[in-house]
């Protein structure tokens, strides 16, 4: 069920039986010669949409733009200020819990937003206690990624042999390959496989890492492994959306 496709009179008898909800967040950032520029965004959206017909969950917007700073010397990139992402997330929880959605399950699919989500909870929880004090809701919130999961890391080593890398990864690029098969992207990559490492700043990754990618091969992502990358994800995400709902 998603939240953009339902009408209000739909969503007021789901919150009779649930207050949990799914929002995925990625980004709009370069994944490579061969990566779509909204490779995060997309990975959140089809895993979380995929978890909410597992569960019978509301699966609100996806939230396309994250904290991406580091990517903008590629062109097509796009980013939020830290502060502009926690405002942003702030408000989003906000309304839905003034309509009486106490569960906030966050579907990410980009490792830049990781620590900026974790503080945006903090932030929530602060404004929540703040303006209402004692009779203030129970609020939970969640962040996992749709690869952080033991089922999806097995699934990685076996069909990359180590050269998934950190950015642009085969198996981010397959999973979009296997949602949007007309839009597959082909592009020589010499190495096969990038070179790894940190960085500073966007100007710093553009000179480490020209085409991109942080230390993966995406040349080896095909449709097929992005199924079943897809199924691994829904699978273990849908035990923890559970789980989290089960909390005490």
């Amino acid at each position: 069920m998603q939240l953009h496709l339902s009408t209000w009179p739909e969503v007021e008898t789901y919150l009779k039986s649930s207050k949990g909800v799914i929002l995925p967040i990625g980004s709009t950032e370069q994944h490579g010669p061969n990566g779509l520029v909204g490779t995060d965004a997309i990975c959140a959206e089809v895993i979380a949409r995929g978890v909410g017909d597992a569960t019978g969950a509301l699966v609100g917007p996806t939230i396309p733009v994250g904290m991406a700073v580091h990517h903008m010397e590629f062109p097509g990139s796009m980013t939020l200020k830290p502060s502009t992402l926690i405002a942003l997330l702030r408000d989003y929880v906000g309304s839905l819990s003034e309509h009486g959605f106490e569960r906030f399950f966050f579907v990410n699919g980009h490792g830049g937003n990781i620590a900026t989500v974790r503080a945006a909870f903090y932030e929530i929880h602060a404004e929540n206690r703040a303006l209402r004090g004692r009779d203030a809701p129970d609020l939970r919130c969640a962040l996992v990624s749709w690869w952080e999961n033991a089922e999806v890391a097995r699934l990685s080593r076996e069909l990359y042999q180590g050269k998934e890398g950190s950015h642009a990864t085969p198996s981010e690029v397959s999973l979009t390959q296997y949602a949007y098969p007309d839009h597959i992207k082909t592009a020589a990559l010499e190495p096969e496989q990038a070179p790894a490492g940190g960085f500073h700043d966007a100007r710093d990754f553009r000179r480490r890492y020209p085409d991109g990618r942080i230390g993966s091969a995406p040349g080896l992502a095909r449709p097929d492994h992005g199924q079943r990358l897809y199924e691994a994800a829904v699978a273990a995400i849908s035990a923890q959306y559970r789980s989290f709902l089960a909390e005490p």
